[in-house]
């Protein structure tokens, strides 16, 4: 069983991970011949003081 997992900053609508969630088991079931059944998907949004890009948290740029 393929197991995605996403991690993005917070602020995504449901929509949108609806949307992604979609397309990304839609897409690994196509690329892996495998049913979509199959697919886990988990999604972690992450606040942007908890990610930094070169040594800065993404909430200081």
């Amino acid at each position: 069983m393929p197991m995605i997992r996403a991690e993005f900053l917070t602020g995504k609508t449901q929509e949108q991970k609806r949307e992604l969630v979609e397309a990304l088991t839609r897409e690994t079931a196509r690329v892996l011949g495998v049913c979509e059944q199959s697919v886990w998907v988990m999604l972690q949004e992450v606040e942007p003081e908890n990610w930094a890009v070169a040594g800065t948290p993404l909430s200081e740029r």
